[in-house]
Order: structure tokens, then sequence, then C-alpha cells
């Protein structure tokens, strides 16, 4: 009886270190075609050429394409739910934004599948934060005069939105509950018509993405305040965090990259090392800076905490403000 315990261990140790083994050369070998690469949001955009710089280098690093597909539409979620229902062979990757986990409450009415159960975090990209500027005519140098400003303003500032249910839209509302302050949320179609608002005057104050607000500021057609990171963001030198002034409001803008729920772990893990490596390409570290971007290359455990903290923390501020789920 021993001897028949200690064989039916063995073989189950040999079957166990031969899965290991299949798991570690399918990893090694991916990918064995062309990879696609889903940006939920349009061409041209940030996140695209974003994801396109990233697909070059990844063709060279391993010799297989990575395609980037734009299917833009319901906040990012269009192209969401393509990878989710896509195999789970690690050929079909989304590339996405923080958008992500404000959409988890945002569209809880209507999604068709869980954001947290059925795509899987590979890797946190880059890290962008969101700037607050406002037109040149307002008479505010700092946040704290800004939002002395507002409070004399009883009809209340006009913050424009690059988009409802955005980062940008988010931090709007946040600094209107913390400082206990007016405003008229303006929304726009993306952060390009709601910067070309602000430097026209239809709109007081934004708070733009860090390539829309570097892009701004060397036009000298508006002025920036802060940013909201936790703490001052290298892309930015000049300019304060905006919680020495309102304290909790950070919030910024990630790009990261999922998998379809059931994607091999040894896949996920090597997408993440990938891009490690891509990362340190000189063009894309010239664009980033260039753009306002911080480089991360997260592991899994890392994107899926802060995803996690993300879709707690932005639901909180959904319900707070009364924002009409979808």
């Amino acid at each position: 009886m021993k001897t028949c315990a200690i064989w039916k261990c063995i073989t189950a140790g040999m079957a166990g270190a031969a899965l290991l083994n299949a798991a570690t050369a399918l990893a090694q070998d991916w990918p064995t075609k062309p990879v696609r690469v889903v940006v939920p949001f349009g061409t041209g955009g940030g996140t695209d050429i974003q994801a396109r710089l990233l697909a070059i280098n990844l063709r060279k690093l391993t010799g297989q394409s990575f395609i980037v597909d734009n299917r833009s539409g319901a906040g990012g979620l269009i192209g969401a739910e393509l990878v989710v229902n896509s195999p789970p062979d690690g050929h079909t990757i989304l590339f996405t934004t923080a958008t992500l986990a404000i959409n988890t409450t945002l569209y809880s009415k209507g999604l068709k599948f869980s954001t947290r159960n059925d795509l899987v975090p590979s890797t946190l990209v880059s890290n962008a934060p969101n700037v607050l500027c406002v037109h040149p005519s307002v008479p505010a140098n700092s946040v704290k005069e800004l939002i002395a400003l507002a409070k004399r303003t009883p009809s209340g500032l006009n913050n424009g939105v690059n988009t409802p249910g955005s980062t940008s839209h988010l931090a709007a509302e946040m600094l209107a509950q913390l400082a206990n302050i007016n405003t008229v949320i303006v929304p726009y179609t993306g952060g390009g018509p709601s910067m070309a608002g602000l430097v026209t005057g239809d709109i007081d104050m934004l708070f733009a993405t860090g390539p829309v607000a570097a892009a701004a500021l060397k036009t000298g057609r508006v002025r920036c305040l802060a940013v909201t990171t936790a703490e001052k963001n290298r892309s930015f030198p000049d300019l304060p965090a905006i919680q020495t002034a309102v304290p909790g409001l950070v919030i910024g803008n990630w790009y990261a990259m999922f998998f379809p729920k059931g994607t091999p772990g040894d896949i996920v893990n090597r997408l993440g090392g990938l891009i490690k490596q891509a990362l340190n390409d000189e063009k894309i570290k010239s664009f980033y800076a260039r753009e306002g971007l911080e480089p991360v290359g997260s592991s899994p455990a890392e994107l899926r905490a802060q995803f996690q903290r993300d879709v707690e923390k932005y639901a909180q501020v959904i319900k707070s403000r009364n924002i009409p789920l979808r």
C-alpha cells in the first residue's frame, strides 16, 4: 500500500512538472502569430499613438506583428467587450486607460461583462497626470486663489471636462466636493475640443490630460496651476500637486494592458517583461517626455491592486456627486 501511495505521489509530481514545463515553453514561444492590440478609442489620440509605438517595439522584440485595432464607443467598453469575448490564447490584448475603472460603476446598469473578473491585468504601462488649467483672463494664479474666486462666484465657474465620465470629469467633481465650491460642468467630446474651449474662453477652467496640457503650455494661451498626482510631477516641474491646497484630490490617467480571462499566467507575465524592455526605447522615452507621460511597466499584481483601488474610489465619487448611471 505504501509503495502504491509513493508511486502515486511520484507520478503526480511528474505530471505537475510536465504541466509547468509546458506552460513555460508556451510563454517562451508566445506569440506564435500576429497579436491584435485593441485600443477602445479612435485613431490619432494619445492612447492610439502610444499603442502604435509600443507595437513597433514589441515586433522588434518578438519577431511577430502587433496590430492596433481601434474599436471606439461607450467610453471604451465596446473594445473591452471584444477582448473579453476573444480566445484566451494571448493573441488579443486590450490597451486601455483609467476610464475602465470609472466605467465599472458608470455603466453598471448595462454592462455585459465584469471588468474585474473577465479581464486579466498584465501591466500598467504608463501614468499621465491631469493638469488644472485656466483661461488667462481668470484672476487666479494658484489653486487657493481659484477656490476663493469660485466662492465669490455664486453662479459657478464654467469647468470644462473632456468627456462625461472621464478622469477630467471626476477631477472636476472631486474639486467641487472637497473645496466646497460650485462649478458648472461643461462636457466636450475629447481632450482636444475641451482645450480649444479653454483657449477661446468659452470655459474658465479645465482638468486637461498631461499630453494636452503640455502642448497648450507651449503656446502660452493657457495658465496651468497644479497637477493631480500625489506629488509634483517631473513632466511639469514648475507645478505643485493640487492636494497641497485640496487634500485628497489625487487622480490621474493610466494606460494599461489586459488579456481575456483564462489567458495563461506565463504569457500575462511575459508581456509585462517585454513592455519593460520596450519602455527603454529612445523614441518611446522621447515621446513620453514630450507628452507628459511617465513610464511604469508594473507587474500584474500591481496593476490589479491599482485597478481595484480606482474602481472603489471612483464609485464613491460617482455616488456622492449623483452622476447618472448609464
